[in-house]
């Protein structure tokens, strides 16, 4: 062919100069785009093979060589796939933009398909003029009597073409590395950045270093044709094996048949490990994974694993890997990947994902929605699944995986709707319970009434008497009409769930529970908080109330209407005693006959005071004044079944009675929430004029 020198084409709307600098955020990724073009000239071989316009050779091994030359400053990426013509090079390289895999999947559309053929954009050659000053082509194409093409241009839009000296059917791409990024000519630099972009890329792709003396020693029986020997090593022993001493070979750095590519069933566990400790880096073995593996509506494989975190020490922070045909493309894409699923580790591949000319962004928003919806709902399946026929190990993992479901139900309504039935709730026992089962969990038979209680309700006999009627026998029948009629309001009662944040500090009203055959579940994680409120608002007639933020008729002695009359007057008379001894206007005083007569006095606060103060506390600023606020809705309840309670009722102006009335308040507060320094202080100094008042 005769030389040829001209201008690159543009055809595109960004002229050369701005492709070369901005195309690309990452300088390292001209070894994904040159690798990848080398392995779609691989895979259309092979197609042209299947069709039957062209025969591979026998021993025909598809493969990329990179070779490193930190002397000459080179980098050689070298395939042995389709190449080009001299009319190609003019038509895919002069003309900038014009893909060669586009043009060629439309031309052999109703022979094959598009399967593996990764380019479609034809810009990812022009990644290499980021790192060189001067690129050079040679390549032979597999058409019949072709004529070896070598083209070079030194990164402005001037280029050179004649006929080359290549040999072989495939292309060489030669970059002449710039002084500033010398360090992709090394070794160890290139080797991580191909096993960062190119790991599991469909061919394999080896690693050398161009010119090399560096040996290693094979056994005879390992030597390969292409090996060269540099020394045989005899034997020294008669047993021993004869050795060589060879060139080092090329490194195989990617694995062309990875993990997720493979049906599930086709995977064992401990390739699932394997692939998790290899890619991830991560030797704690996972909890569990969900492999993903679709066809329709669109392609998409991959595999997410449920690592096991250290909530107290570590990070909860996830990689979810995303690959198109297997090339690496980015880390924890938000448009692909749920926002709660980042928290996992794991690989997504998608062929159909819409990506922009450099890959580095997604386009078609809705595409990419659907896309991530699918992934959501067979995470959701998984789990559900789990409950449904693994409840054993599914209980085993919740504490670890509780995080992930409670911070995608809080981010995904869909998640959310799917897994509400299987949310676990451990309870006081250690026992995990679904929501539907913590709703039934406190419906208990009423205790037996006590003797004392049957006397103090004997008064109500004549009351209920007049309820009575006779029917037309003369047999006496009780109406039940309000007794339907509390049936009716119950029904449209909330169904109250109780919770504990803090077993030590909750640890007395955790007994009265147990001691009434009550249950609570346990929440003591940050983001609870707002996972209840979250369910609450979804559920309707759900309640999530604190075990401290009411007393319930369940922890009550049953009382007569006179018995209750006479304690709403004491409250009063202890209230002013209280409210003054404690200088608090705002707490409420209750006076209650409680049915656990060791518990002297104890604290309530109602579980929205508290849930707005929480609130606050959290969004205020250090320093801010609260106002007070975080004391309303306190209520301190005194039991009158107590001796100490019963002496100040009897002595409101006893001696001792302030000190008792402000021990029994700290003490109550005490199995609520921490003391202030001060209050610790005056609590510590009164319990020891206590002590001392035993003495006398």
């Amino acid at each position: 062919m005769a030389e040829k020198h001209g201008s690159l084409s543009i055809n595109s709307e960004n002229i050369f100069p701005i492709i070369k600098k901005w195309l690309y955020s990452d300088h390292d990724i001209f070894f994904r785009e040159l690798i990848s073009n080398g392995c779609d000239a691989i895979t259309k071989l092979k197609k042209l093979d299947m069709m039957g316009e062209y025969s591979l050779p026998e021993d025909y091994k598809g493969k990329i060589q990179v070779l490193v030359n930190p002397e000459e400053k080179t980098l050689k990426f070298i395939d042995n796939g389709i190449g080009m013509t001299a009319d190609e090079v003019e038509e895919y390289i002069n003309q900038i933009a014009f893909s060669g895999a586009t043009d060629f999947i439309e031309k052999y559309k109703d022979k094959t398909n598009e399967d593996q053929i990764i380019g479609h954009f034809g810009l990812g050659f022009y990644s290499a003029f980021m790192v060189a000053d001067e690129v050079h082509i040679d390549t032979l194409s597999w058409k019949e009597d072709a004529k070896p093409v070598h083209w070079e241009c030194d990164g402005g839009t001037e280029f050179d073409m004649k006929e080359g000296d290549r040999t072989e059917v495939g292309t060489t791409i030669t970059l002449f590395v710039n002084e500033d990024v010398l360090e992709f000519c090394n070794e160890y630099k290139a080797r991580e950045v191909i096993k960062k972009y190119c790991s599991f890329m469909p061919t394999e792709i080896y690693l050398s270093k161009e010119n090399t003396k560096e040996t290693q020693t094979i056994d005879a029986d390992e030597k390969l044709d292409t090996d060269t020997v540099v020394e045989e090593i005899k034997p020294e022993k008669e047993e021993d094996k004869l050795r060589y001493k060879i060139i080092k070979r090329p490194e195989l750095l990617n694995e062309t048949q990875p993990l997720w590519m493979k049906h599930p069933n086709e995977c064992t566990r401990e390739e699932y490990l394997d692939f998790y400790r290899k890619v991830f880096q991560d030797y704690k073995e996972p909890l569990f994974w969900i492999h993903l593996n679709m066809d329709y509506p669109f392609n998409l494989k991959g595999i997410l694993y449920f690592p096991k975190i250290n909530m107290e020490y570590e990070s909860i922070e996830g990689v979810i890997k995303l690959y198109n045909n297997q090339v690496f493309i980015a880390d924890n894409i938000k448009e692909v990947i749920p926002e709660f699923l980042m928290l996992l580790k794991g690989v997504i591949d998608c062929p159909d994902l819409p990506l922009n000319v450099s890959r580095s962004a997604l386009q078609n928003d809705g595409f990419v929605k659907k896309i991530s919806d699918y992934i959501t709902k067979k995470v959701a399946d998984k789990l559900s699944g789990m409950c449904k026929t693994e409840k054993e190990e599914y209980d085993k993992y919740w504490d670890d995986i509780s995080p992930f479901i409670k911070f995608g139900c809080l981010k995904d309504d869909k998640f959310c709707e799917k897994m509400t039935d299987y949310i676990l709730f451990k309870n006081l026992d250690g026992k995990y319970l679904t929501l539907p089962e913590c709703l039934e969990v406190n419906k208990i038979d009423p205790d037996e009434i006590s003797e004392e209680e049957q006397k103090d309700g004997d008064s109500d006999t004549a009351e209920k008497a007049e309820a009575e009627v006779v029917d037309e026998d003369g047999n006496v029948v009780t109406q039940d009409s309000d007794d339907e009629a509390e049936a009716e309001e119950e029904e449209k009662k909330e169904k109250v769930i109780y919770y504990v944040t803090d077993e030590k500090q909750q640890s007395q009203y955790i007994s009265m529970f147990k001691a009434a055959k009550m249950d609570a579940v346990i929440l003591t994680h940050n983001i609870d908080q707002p996972f209840i409120s979250q369910l609450e608002a979804k559920n309707e007639g759900i309640k999530f109330q604190r075990i401290d933020a009411d007393l319930t008729d369940t922890f009550k002695a049953k009382t007569s209407k006179k018995a209750e009359k006479e304690l709403e007057e004491a409250a009063d008379a202890i209230g002013k005693v209280m409210k003054k001894v404690l200088k608090k206007d705002k707490i409420t005083i209750k006076v209650e006959k409680l049915k656990n007569k060791k518990i002297s006095s104890m604290i309530t606060l109602s579980e929205e005071s508290r849930r707005m103060q929480d609130m606050m506390k959290m969004y205020s600023m250090p320093g801010m004044d609260m106002g007070g606020f975080g004391k309303e809705g306190e209520t301190l309840i005194l039991n009158a079944n107590h001796p100490l309670v019963q002496y100040i009722m009897e002595h409101t102006e006893g001696d001792n009675v302030n000190m008792i009335c402000e021990q029994l308040y700290d003490l109550a507060l005490l199995q609520h929430a921490p003391l202030e320094p001060e209050a610790m202080s005056k609590f510590v100094a009164r319990s020891n004029d206590i002590m001392m008042l035993l003495t006398k």
